[in-house]
């Protein structure tokens, strides 16, 4: 790959980076103003897409799809971006990374019903919502050991970090910290990781 290819193909990362977190950040800001009695403190940002709620195709279009795709991107430029030599473990990361991503956007293509959150397409959506942060957790570990591996410190540090700003709130019991702010916690760690990630991919 030339130079100039790569810097396209990174600069591409950037700004898919980027745009993630502030669509999905404009999305859930816009759509939980116009829904009445709202409140992010006290429900789940998946409510805005439950079936039934106003406004609900777009929010999931905008605030999970749209969102999820240029995560997809991010990933996929980051494992194209890697060396010819790069180990396994580089790979891996940016494959999970990937799966990572897919498994977010698909929250917005299985909504919950607003009134039965636990049931039918319900059920689907927690699927996809724990295979999200528990692949993400998984391919921060993986690329937080291979930068490790290669004497890139900061680098480790930052995967280990986004690993474990998610996987904590996600993974804590509801009477610990409240559903809303933790989902809360755990997706603005993963969009601010996509965007450092974006702008300093694997090298």
């Amino acid at each position: 790959m030339t130079g100039a290819g790569r810097d396209r193909r990174q600069g591409q990362a950037r700004a898919a980076g980027v745009a993630a977190g502030a669509c999905f950040a404009l999305a859930l800001a816009g759509f939980g103003a116009a829904l009445e009695g709202y409140s992010h403190g006290a429900w789940p940002v998946a409510l805005l897409g439950a079936a039934g709620v106003p406004r609900a195709a777009a929010f999931n279009l905008l605030g999970f799809i749209v969102p999820g795709l240029l995560a997809a991107f991010v990933a996929l430029r980051g494992r194209d971006l890697l060396p010819g030599g790069a180990g396994a473990g580089a790979r891996l990361g940016w494959t999970l990374a990937l799966l990572s991503a897919a498994a977010f956007a698909a929250q917005g293509l299985l909504p919950l019903d607003a009134s039965a959150p636990d049931a039918g397409r319900g059920r689907l959506h927690g699927v996809a919502w724990g295979l999200w942060w528990i692949a993400f957790t998984a391919a921060a570990l993986a690329l937080a050991g291979s930068a490790l591996r290669a004497g890139r410190g900061l680098a480790a540090a930052g995967h280990l970090a986004a690993g474990l700003l998610v996987v904590v709130p996600a993974g804590l019991d509801p009477g610990a910290l409240p559903v809303a702010l933790a989902q809360r916690v755990a997706f603005a760690a993963w969009f601010a990781w996509l965007a450092w990630a974006g702008w300093r991919p694997l090298r």
